[in-house]
C-alpha cells in the first residue's frame, strides 16, 4: 500500500474510532457539548467549514482516483485475459488480478472515508442541537414550577383576601391568577414541543445509527465476496 492510501486507511480507522466515541451512550449530549465548546474545539471552530471542504475534496478525488484505477486495471485484465488465454500466462494473470484487488480495496477506503465523514459531520450537530433543546426544556420546567408557585401563592393570598377585605381587590388576585394560569398553560405546551423535538432528534440520531451499522454489514459482505472471488479466479485460470 503506497503512502497516500495508507494515510487514507489511518484517518479511516479514526473516523471509524471517532464515530464509536460518539455512539457511547452513556456519555450524555451535555457532556459532549461541553467538549464541543471547549478552549481547543473553539479554536478549531473558526475554520471548521474550510478544513471539513478540505477534506471533503481531498477525499472525492482518492475516491475518483480509485474507481480511474478499477476501470483502468480491470480493461488490462480483460485484454490480458484474451491475449494469454492459449498461452497460459498465470504470472500475467496474477498480477493483473492483484492491481484490481489493490484498486477495489482504495474504492471501499476512500468510499467509507468519505461517507464516515460525513456521518461525524451530522452526529455533531444533531449532538448539538440534542444539548441545546435539553438546556431550554430544563428551563421552561423551572419558569413553568415557578409560575405554578406563584399562582398557589395568589390562591392563598386570595383566599385571605376573601375573609379580610372587600371584593374589588378580590377580584383583582382573581384576574392575576387567571393571567398567570394561562402563562403556566402556555410554558406547558412550550415543553410539551420542545420534548417532541428532543423524541424526534432521537429517532433520527437512532436511524442514522441503524443505517451505519446496515453499511458496516455490506461492506464486510463485499469484502467477503471479493476474498470469495481470488481462489475462484485462480481456478478459473
Amino acid at each position: 500500500m503506497s503512502i497516500q492510501w495508507t494515510i487514507v486507511a489511518a484517518f479511516l480507522y479514526a473516523e471509524i474510532a471517532v464515530v464509536l466515541l460518539l455512539m457511547i451512550p452513556f456519555i450524555s449530549p451535555r457532556a459532549w457539548n461541553r467538549v464541543f465548546k471547549s478552549r481547543f474545539f473553539k479554536s478549531l471552530g473558526a475554520q471548521a467549514d474550510i478544513y471539513f471542504t478540505v477534506m471533503i475534496v481531498v477525499l472525492f478525488l482518492f475516491f475518483f482516483d480509485s474507481i480511474r484505477e478499477m476501470r483502468k486495471y480491470g480493461t488490462q485484465r480483460e485484454v490480458a485475459q484474451s491475449e494469454h488465454h492459449h498461452h497460459g500466462n498465470l504470472d500475467v494473470e496474477m498480477q493483473q488480478s492483484m492491481k484490481m484487488f489493490r484498486a477495489q480495496r482504495n474504492f471501499y477506503i476512500a468510499g467509507f472515508s468519505l461517507f464516515l465523514w460525513l456521518v461525524i459531520r451530522r452526529l455533531v450537530t444533531l449532538i448539538s442541537a440534542q444539548a441545546v433543546l435539553l438546556a431550554v426544556n430544563e428551563a421552561s420546567m423551572r419558569q413553568a414550577q415557578s409560575a405554578t408557585d406563584a399562582a398557589q401563592s395568589l390562591l392563598k393570598k386570595s383566599d385571605g383576601a376573601k375573609q379580610n377585605e372587600g371584593n374589588s381587590k378580590t377580584e383583582s388576585l382573581e384576574r392575576d391568577v387567571r393571567e398567570l394560569k394561562k402563562e403556566l398553560e402556555a410554558a406547558k405546551k412550550d415543553v410539551e414541543h420542545l420534548t417532541t423535538d428532543r423524541d424526534a432528534l432521537k429517532v433520527q440520531a437512532e436511524n442514522l445509527s441503524k443505517e451505519y451499522d446496515r453499511l458496516c454489514e455490506e461492506h464486510a459482505k463485499a469484502q467477503k465476496t471479493l476474498a470469495a472471488g481470488e481462489p475462484s479466479t485462480k481456478k478459473d485460470n
